[in-house]
């Protein structure tokens, strides 16, 4: 649950944040068919998202790589425009009018649509490609799960009605302009290195490259090392920018400044300013919920999981003994083996709830890895993906499930064939 919030949290926060100030800053302007302009955008782009994800995720003809390098030019092409246009809107004294009026609502149109189109996809498909691990898609598994991913949303839809209340509201128009396009080329510069990692990855698609020399084109490989290292650096200043909105329109709302004729006037000043107040500190509050997320929740659930120590065993020339009893408590036990390649095979057992048979199978699978396994809350999770296992599947081939390992009932024993393990040992190299 809490990797699906700050998961969508994390692809949304600059898309909502831009789009929503875009909007207001639009509306503070033009309005009317202005602003219609920028719904068009709006939708334009999440109907394209949904149709980009639904591709992207039922079929193989969508490369990430390729299909980013792409939308990194439009982001800058589209934020250097109305970043452009925006100013000169300004200095025209906020023309509501005219080519500068058109050019501004269909270059933020634009940008909106691109944005959207760029973060979107990746966060709307994670329900359809949970694992459910044969829990099926009602089970407790799978609905928390979906939950996260709904709480997220939530909270970013009312961070962004906050935000658009404060925006509209704030009376220094100017400095959401600044907010917005202060954040706006924070993050172009941010594209800007991303858009050379395919010419350093020396990827063959990128016909119009020349060839990559690490010497003199050094330049290059500091910029993709630079964004690789600070890519939420570009969020945090985002995340700064619209707390210094939340300060301003805070501050501008302590004390009376607007003149009035009678104390019910006053009393209603009052009124606005301690609702607004009101407004700006629950602003506050989802921005400091959304950071939250991002640092505490997102290190608590990708914390290193240790796994457990193994347990003891017994060797009888070409097997293996494990007492039944010590394996009986329904909880997982961790065996491993040290064979004559100097190699620790690892292999767990875990008594199936409700039968007497035993989940047995080596600490890896076929597609995490060796990573392993480890027990919390009564259920075995896998320790690289995080998937739930269902322990009743455990000893079966496919999935994420452990790779099967054979074992026999000897006189109170489980009782494992050394040969089996040896077999095993390329798992763990």
């Amino acid at each position: 649950m809490l990797k699906y919030i700050w998961m969508v949290i994390q692809d949304l926060f600059l898309s909502v944040t831009f789009v929503t100030l875009i909007h207001e800053l639009l509306r503070s302007r033009f309005a009317g068919k202005r602003l219609r302009i920028h719904w068009a955008g709006i939708i334009l782009g999440t109907v394209s998202a949904i149709i980009l994800s639904l591709v992207k995720y039922n079929t193989n003809k969508i490369v990430s790589s390729r299909w980013n390098h792409s939308i990194y030019v439009y982001i800058i092409g589209f934020t250097l425009a109305f970043t452009l246009f925006s100013l000169l809107s300004e200095v025209k004294m906020r023309e509501r009018d005219g080519i500068l009026a058109l050019l501004t609502s269909l270059s933020g149109a634009g940008l909106s649509a691109v944005w959207i189109f760029y973060a979107l996809p990746s966060a709307i498909s994670y329900p359809f490609i949970f694992n459910t691990m044969g829990n099926g898609y009602l089970s407790w598994y799978y609905i928390q799960r979906v939950m996260g991913w709904l709480l997220a949303f939530l909270i970013l839809y009312i961070y962004a009605r906050l935000l658009s209340h404060v925006a509209r509201q704030l009376k220094h128009q100017g400095l959401v302009l600044f907010t917005l396009l202060a954040g706006l080329l924070a993050n172009a510069g941010y594209t800007l290195c991303r858009f050379f990692v395919p010419w350093v990855n020396r990827a063959r698609w990128l016909k119009w490259s020349i060839a990559f020399d690490r010497e003199k084109h050094g330049w290059a490989m500091a910029m993709v090392k630079f964004s690789t290292r600070h890519a939420m650096t570009f969020l945090w200043i985002v995340a700064a920018l619209v707390a210094l909105l939340i300060a301003a329109f805070y501050a501008e709302n302590v004390k009376i400044t607007e003149p009035y004729d009678n104390p019910a006037q006053l009393r209603k000043l009052k009124a606005r300013g301690k609702k607004r107040r009101r407004m700006a500190r629950c602003l506050g509050a989802f921005l400091a919920l959304i950071l939250v997320s991002l640092t505490a929740v997102k290190a608590y659930d990708t914390r290193e999981v240790t796994l457990s120590a193994p347990e003891t065993f017994t060797v009888m020339e070409d097997r293996i003994l494990v007492p039944i009893e010590t394996v009986s408590d329904g909880h997982l036990h961790r065996f491993e083996y040290k064979t004559e390649n100097d190699i620790d095979v690892r292999w767990i057992v875990v008594k199936k709830p409700d039968s007497a048979a035993y989940g047995v199978g080596l600490d890896a699978c076929e597609v995490c890895g060796n990573a392993g396994y480890y027990e919390r809350n009564g259920q075995v999770i896998c320790k690289r993906c995080d998937v739930v296992m269902n322990i009743n599947t455990i000893g079966f081939k496919g999935g994420c499930n452990p790779i099967p390992l054979a074992y026999e009932m000897e006189e109170g024993n489980l009782s494992f064939q050394i040969s089996d393990l040896m077999a095993g040992e390329k798992e763990f190299r």
